[in-house]
This record gives structure tokens, C-alpha cells and sequence, in this order.
């Protein structure tokens, strides 16, 4: 996969820093408490790793609309939080059922059914809490915004209604595209969106802007699940860090079981183009938002 790479702009440093920034406040920000195994579980599956993606998309654009990582990093580290709470209850033997995420046992395989259940409603409650006490030097009416972005891409209206239909699909040999787009802009797309759109909301971005990086967001979204599936496919257990070719075991719609390999991939490229020409009236201040875009088709994990 091939895409238009920004110039002169180093992703990797970028990227490494950041995720330095972010390791380094999630640990800060859960501390062991009692009882002492919900919060190792919470834990376990917090500080496991990953490219943390959505913490840096909030943090890049924050100041994308001059903000600061700081005003932005208790949202960040709560929308880690979300993921990771998606994560584990996803892995669940009720759900997607695996046994290895980010290379690691997944939560309820060392826990329990129980205790990952519980782990992910933990982290998904102290997320919110920790938006709202953590924050500093933001307006409150900034910081309700965000809060109810959050919630509405976790909820029905987005993780969850999409996780529903994932559910209700599999197994049937007559899943659409405009269905398959349903579930991975609902499932996967929603928390993207409010990573992006939460940072710049921190720092007072215009309406217009907003609209913008909404569009922005809903197009790496959906070319970010598309090379998901592509990986399921191609890459290994290794690679991923997690089981590969589950989404075939599991007999589910996926972008190359209905468009083919190749026709997937140029998919995701023009996705991650339209994307970047939303970009444009930001100038350098958006290099970082497009290396990203860049990034999600040239990935390997």
C-alpha cells in the first residue's frame, strides 16, 4: 500500500515521543488501590501496550489548535482507558472469544470472565472521572462538550450499536457494504472521532474547523478497519499481537472478503487521501494529522 507521504516531517520521532508522554501518564494516572486484583486487571490490560493512536491523535490535534499536550493529556490517557475497556471486553468469550491481545494473555484468561468484566466497567467509569478532575485550564462549557463527544462514541450511537451489529452479522453470507460500513463507523470510526475532535475541542477550535477534522476522522477510521481486516489476513499472531485470521474462523464480513486484497487496499488509500485534503487550510500545523493519515496504510500491525 502506497500513499503521498508528508515531507520533512519525522513520524517516527513524532509518534515515539508522544507514546513516551502517554506510557508514562496512564501509569501515573491508575494507581493500585483496594481491592488490589481489580486494579491489577484494570491495569494488566492498560499499561499493555499498543501504539496508542488515539491518545496521540487527541494530543496532535490540541495543538493542531493552539493548545497544549498538557490541557489535552487527562482526555487522552481517559480515551485509552475506553479503548482498552473495548478491548478487553471484546477478547471475551462472549464476544470475539481470543486469547492474545498486544502479545499478551488477554485480561480474562489471566483473570477470569469475572474480573475482566469488572475491569472494563472500571476503566470505562474512571475514565470519565478522570476527565473531569484532571483537566486543567480549560473552560467548563469546553470540557462538558468533550465529555458528552466521549459518551456518544462509546455508547449506542457508536462502539456499542456498532459491536451489536458486528454481532448480529456474523455467520451470514449476505452482509452488505453499507452494513459493514454501519459497524466498523460505529465500532471503530466513533472513538476516532472523538479523539480528534475532543483534542481540538480542548483548545476552542472554530465550528468549521471542527467539521473538518470530523471528516478527517471518519475517513481514517474506516481505512484504518479496512487494513485491520487486510492484516487478518496477511500478517501473523506475532506481528499483530494478537490471534490472526480470527475474523474468517468466526465466518465474519470483512473489506477483503468482499472487494478482494487489492481492491481493499486502494480503498484505504483513497480514504486516507480524502482525508488529508481536509487537512489543507491547517497548513504545517497538520503534519502531523496527515503522516498519521499516511501512516494507517503502511502499517504492519
Amino acid at each position: 500500500m502506497v500513499s503521498r507521504k508528508v515531507a520533512n516531517f519525522d513520524l517516527s520521532t513524532y509518534m515515539a515521543q508522544r507514546k513516551a508522554w502517554v506510557e508514562e501518564a496512564l501509569d501515573r494516572s491508575l494507581q493500585i488501590g483496594q481491592p488490589e486484583t481489580i486494579y491489577e486487571s484494570m491495569r494488566y490490560s492498560l499499561l499493555a501496550g499498543g501504539k496508542r493512536l488515539r491518545p496521540i491523535l487527541c494530543l496532535a490535534t490540541c495543538e493542531l489548535a493552539a493548545g497544549t499536550v498538557e490541557m489535552a493529556m487527562p482526555t487522552a490517557c481517559a480515551l485509552e482507558m475506553i479503548h482498552t475497556m473495548s478491548l478487553v471486553h471484546d477478547d471475551l468469550p462472549a464476544m470475539d472469544n481470543d486469547d492474545y491481545r498486544r502479545g499478551q494473555l488477554t485480561n480474562h484468561k489471566v483473570y477470569g470472565d469475572d474480573i475482566a468484566i469488572l475491569a472494563g466497567d472500571g476503566l470505562l467509569a474512571y475514565a470519565f472521572e478522570y476527565i473531569a478532575t484532571q483537566t486543567q485550564s480549560v473552560p467548563a462549557e469546553r470540557l462538558v462538550r468533550v465529555i458528552a463527544q466521549v459518551a456518544r462514541a462509546v455508547g449506542a450511537a457508536g462502539l456499542v450499536g456498532g459491536q451489536v451489529v458486528d454481532l448480529e452479522s456474523e455467520g451470514k453470507l449476505d452482509i452488505s457494504v453499507d452494513t459493514l460500513n454501519f459497524i466498523h463507523r460505529h465500532k471503530t470510526g466513533a472513538l476516532l472521532e472523538a479523539c480528534v475532535l475532543s483534542g481540538a475541542t480542548l483548545a476552542g477550535a472554530s465550528e468549521a474547523d471542527l467539521r473538518r477534522l470530523s471528516v478527517y476522522a471518519q475517513n481514517i477510521g474506516l481505512a484504518f478497519q479496512i487494513v485491520d481486516d487486510i492484516l487478518d489476513v496477511t500478517a501473523t499472531q506475532e506481528a499483530l499481537g494478537k490471534t490472526a485470521g480470527k475474523d474468517v474462523t468466526a465466518k465474519k464480513a470483512t473489506y477483503p472478503g468482499l472487494w478482494g486484497l487489492e481492491a481493499s487496499k486502494q480503498e484505504a488509500i483513497a480514504l486516507v487521501e480524502a482525508a488529508k485534503e481536509q487537512l489543507e487550510p491547517f497548513d504545517e500545523r497538520a503534519h502531523p494529522l496527515a503522516a498519521i493519515a499516511d501512516f494507517i496504510t503502511t502499517r504492519s500491525y
